[in-house]
């Protein structure tokens, strides 16, 4: 059997009371979408906002050259589309499913009268808002001041501290993360984070697969991101 590295983290789901929880889940509808299918586009208008119920998403930006800077992943519980509905401007980054993504649709309407039902969830909606600010500026900071092995290594420990699970070999990151996707997250070339893999492969920290890795020293790799 295989279990949570560390404590849940903190995705909007979790951060509701039974009753609150309730009274989101009556106001939208299920969908789901296949692995690499487009849940919104950049740029495009649409008036739904988005609660992951199983699965994962990437959400990316393309950027003038063609190429695909990936901003986060998101995971079960995570909500999706809130900075649209809120100030009814146009999708500010493609969500695509990472794999077999079941979702909760909530139309724009249901979602602000839900928020408006709801007083404290906006408060908990703010402050899950204001530390993807702060995450954000974290990954600008580390881009100009980190080697690619070592921001790999950042993403890897978030990746199996959010989305990891124990098993006999090591921690199994269960996102399901291209290197080219890796890659993009961490704003270095598919070769750089594939030598920067190798590197961890070489200490013993991690084995990777197709779409797989392993973590078997996970305070190893977070020394090296201290």
């Amino acid at each position: 059997m295989t279990s949570a590295v560390d404590p849940p983290s903190g995705e909007f789901l979790e951060l509701l009371t039974e009753g609150e929880r309730a009274d989101l889940l009556r106001r939208g509808g299920r969908r789901q979408w296949d692995r690499d299918e487009v849940v919104c586009t950049e740029g495009e208008r649409t008036d739904w906002v988005l609660l992951v119920l199983s699965g994962w998403v990437k959400v990316a930006s393309d950027t003038a050259r063609g190429g695909e800077v990936l901003l986060a992943v998101r995971g079960p519980g995570a909500l999706i589309g809130e900075l649209a509905a809120i100030d009814r401007q146009p999708r500010s980054a493609t969500v695509t499913a990472i794999d077999r993504l079941t979702g909760l649709v909530v139309p724009v309407a249901e979602f602000t009268g839900y928020l408006q039902a709801n007083g404290r969830v906006g408060f908990l909606l703010m402050r899950l808002l204001t530390g993807r600010l702060r995450d954000a500026d974290r990954k600008r900071i580390e881009f100009g001041a980190h080697s690619t092995t070592v921001r790999v290594a950042i993403r890897l420990v978030e990746l199996a501290v959010r989305f990891g699970q124990r098993t006999p070999d090591g921690v199994l990151v269960t996102v399901p993360l291209s290197q080219d996707e890796l890659a993009g997250w961490t704003g270095a070339s598919r070769e750089a984070v594939s030598k920067a893999l190798g590197v961890l492969r070489g200490y013993g920290w991690i084995t990777t697969g197709r779409r797989q890795i392993i973590v078997h020293d996970l305070e190893a790799l977070r020394l090296l991101t201290d």
